[in-house]
């Protein structure tokens, strides 16, 4: 059996192992203002515009007709089965519309999950999910691993201004308010599947430290996953902190949150997800 994996493009997995594991995208739209950009908009380009413009970009959902685009070169093929897996359920209703696509097109050869997740974390267990791919064929072990990386995933980050988080309707926790403290620095984390505000700290430094002290018994088997909005030095000194936690020859992958997720929690945010040990 052949697989094939698909993600929403709240997804962020860099390139190289978009190609060597061939992971498709389905894209969501982005708007700035007036404008609007169907397959979003390149990383960098994304950014600036922001920058630029001063707006907040608004993204929608893929619906079912694209799903159903993509499925249909797969329909019922007795060599293929597709795995799909999108962004969480608590932030958007995606999986919806693809189960809505594979019925419609009576799909039969077709897994669809949510990754309780988003961005770094659903790129980090659809990577970490195809590694074990590559030794394991049998659908029934890639769906139980898939269960138990979205279980142990963890995600925090610093974000520069929580305004886009707020405007977005992402941020769910009720002590969201921040005010505008110079050096104020917002801690968010994602819980079942939601953004929680976890914490304030002043200054970048403490900010740091105090995620970096969130790292608990972490799984040295899977890589860690360092991510930013438009801040690579940021995201280059938090890999650097994150040494002494890290056992030998551990995987430390580097990327950037793209335009889909970059709407939602503006530029200058930095991060990283890890997968916990089993408990037990």
């Amino acid at each position: 059996m052949k697989y094939k994996i698909v993600a929403d493009a709240s997804c962020d997995i860099p390139k190289e192992y978009m190609e060597k594991y061939d992971i498709s995208i389905i894209p969501i739209e982005v708007m700035f203002g007036d404008e609007l950009y169907p397959e979003g908009l390149e990383t960098r380009e994304f950014y600036k515009k922001m920058q630029s413009t001063g707006l907040i970009p608004k993204t929608a959902m893929p619906n079912a007709y694209k799903f159903e685009n993509f499925y249909k070169q797969y329909l019922n093929q007795e060599d293929v089965f597709v795995i799909t897996i999108v962004i969480s359920m608590e932030m958007s209703q995606t999986k919806i519309q693809a189960q809505m696509a594979a019925e419609n097109l009576g799909m039969k050869n077709v897994f669809i999950e949510e990754s309780a997740s988003t961005t770094v974390g659903q790129g980090a267990i659809i990577i970490e999910l195809c590694k074990f791919m590559e030794k394991e064929n049998d659908l029934e072990k890639i769906k139980e691993e898939f269960y138990r990386l979205r279980r142990n995933i963890h995600i925090y980050a610093i974000i520069n201004d929580l305004k886009y988080l707020k405007n977005s309707g992402r941020l769910s926790s009720t002590g969201a308010i921040v005010g505008s403290l110079l050096g104020v620095k917002p801690i968010i984390s994602l819980e079942n599947g939601k953004v929680i505000n976890i914490a304030k700290c002043q200054g970048l430094p403490k900010a740091e430290n105090f995620i970096l002290s969130k790292i608990e018994n972490m799984d040295p088997t899977h890589a860690f996953y360092v991510v930013h909005s438009d801040l690579p030095e940021g995201a280059e000194r938090l890999k650097e902190k994150a040494k002494d936690k890290l056992a030998p020859g551990q995987e430390v992958i580097f990327g950037e949150i793209g335009c889909v997720v970059g709407s939602h929690v503006g530029a200058k945010c930095y991060g990283y997800g890890f997968f916990s040990k089993d408990k037990g």
